[in-house]
């Protein structure tokens, strides 16, 4: 994998969910956020899990119709987001999308477009009960770490990102910087996503950006109402930002949050800092314990 920047700089953007009339009104706010951020220096953008749901919510309350109408969008948004990349100059996480594959399952996919002009989806791997229940939404099985022109980094999408277990594997593969693009329709699902995101940071010395959506939509079942406070978590230790939070955004509202990440503090704190999370690991003894022994 190429070695990481010194500083990365990103950005998290809390998009609104909002009906529109013409598929421009949507992604001309998600243009101006790219632009925006590239224009501050970015080097990722951040956004929103589910973030194309205003593209369809003249589809009506079915949420096969739903299903299908939005998988009808997938090529024209992976293109559109791609094309966005390259012209900005800025790797996007661009949130998530709801598309049914060729094998007939329906996945919440998030695509990482970089500037070199690839693309990289990474599939939830843990549909919430809504998820399944309302949408038929299966979990995938593959877990990657990418490689960018800023080190490896990885996506965990919303429920993703409350199992331990994953963030781990991303950190022991090699990611130091985790995007986490989220969808909650209440504070307490917003802050299930954030605590378990800070514990992420501290367990595993890395860095969390999280981006999550806020506003009402209209003519759509599950994803009507959102609510988010989008936020960059950081390890708790002396070189970090106090309460290891970097940046993050007044609650419930339309927003964009940069923050510096700078990778050389994490080796400090893993080699160095008050607590050593990753070395002072003891996989022996949890074999042992879960053996009952």
């Amino acid at each position: 994998m190429s070695a990481a920047k010194p500083i990365v700089r990103v950005a998290c953007v809390q998009l609104p969910m909002r009906n529109i009339m013409r598929r421009e009104d949507f992604y001309a706010p998600v243009e101006q956020y790219t632009g925006i951020a590239a224009a501050y220096g970015c080097d990722f953008v951040v956004f929103p899990e589910m973030m194309t749901f205003p593209l369809v919510t003249a589809a009506g309350y079915d949420p096969v119709e739903t299903v299908e109408a939005l998988t009808e969008e997938t090529p024209d948004f992976c293109r559109r987001m791609n094309t966005l990349a390259v012209r900005h100059d800025i790797n996007i996480v661009a949130g998530s999308h709801l598309t049914v594959g060729r094998d007939g399952i329906v996945r919440n996919v998030s695509y990482l477009c970089l500037r070199d002009g690839s693309v990289h989806p990474q599939e939830k791997l843990h549909p919430t009960p809504d998820e399944h229940d309302v949408w038929n939404v299966d979990g995938a099985r593959r877990l990657s770490v990418v490689d960018t022109d800023c080190g490896p980094v990885a996506t965990l999408i919303c429920y993703d990102s409350e199992f331990p277990e994953l963030a781990r594997k991303l950190v022991d593969d090699g990611a130091r910087l985790i995007f986490v693009p989220f969808m909650t329709d209440t504070r307490a699902g917003t802050m299930r996503v954030r605590l378990c995101s800070q514990a992420r940071a501290i367990e595993n010395q890395c860095y969390m950006a999280l981006a999550g959506s806020c506003g009402t939509l209209h003519g759509v079942v599950n994803i009507d109402i959102n609510y988010a406070q989008s936020a960059i978590f950081t390890p708790c230790d002396l070189p970090f930002a106090r309460d290891g939070i970097a940046a993050e955004a007044e609650p419930n509202v339309e927003q964009i949050i940069f923050a510096d990440l700078d990778m050389a503090r994490l080796d400090w704190a893993r080699a160095k800092g008050a607590v050593r999370n990753l070395h002072d690991r003891r996989p022996d003894l949890y074999e042992s314990i879960w053996k009952g022994e």
